[in-house]
């Protein structure tokens, strides 16, 4: 499958329904930011509300979308971050759940939150998916 590089600018994911609590839903987002990644498409995943707890270390590495998979959550989220995409975590959840941004795994690097995402979405240029 091709694209036209010139008319899309990159892919932004936000992660808000897709909470700890539920990890069924959580590889999902990270296989759709791998496969856009791989497409060499510039990959943005926004951590908002309860998803910012998958920043922390060890929650991700302890989670499984069934039974049935041997890869973690975090081995699905490491695999999106080797084929290029980037992590935001939102600072007002992070507040919100007690977690110190200093102590967030070492994959995420930068802070994103609503007006970041808001920004790629009125963007025609970028495609948004809200998980």
């Amino acid at each position: 499958m091709s694209f036209d590089v010139d008319s899309v600018a990159g892919v932004a994911l936000l992660l808000w329904a897709s909470d700890p609590s539920v990890p069924d839903r959580l590889a999902t987002p990270f296989f759709h930011a791998a496969a856009a990644a791989a497409m060499d498409m510039p990959v943005e995943i926004y951590f908002t509300a309860g998803s910012v707890r998958l920043l922390v270390p060890g929650v991700a590495d302890a989670l499984y979308a069934s039974a049935r998979v041997d890869k973690s959550i975090g081995q699905h989220l490491r695999e999106a971050v080797e084929h290029g995409a980037v992590l935001l975590a939102c600072s007002d959840a992070l507040h919100a759940h007690g977690i110190d941004p200093g102590q967030l795994i070492p994959q995420c690097t930068r802070r994103g939150g609503a007006v970041q995402f808001m920004a790629r979405a009125c963007d025609p240029r970028w495609r948004t998916l809200v998980f």
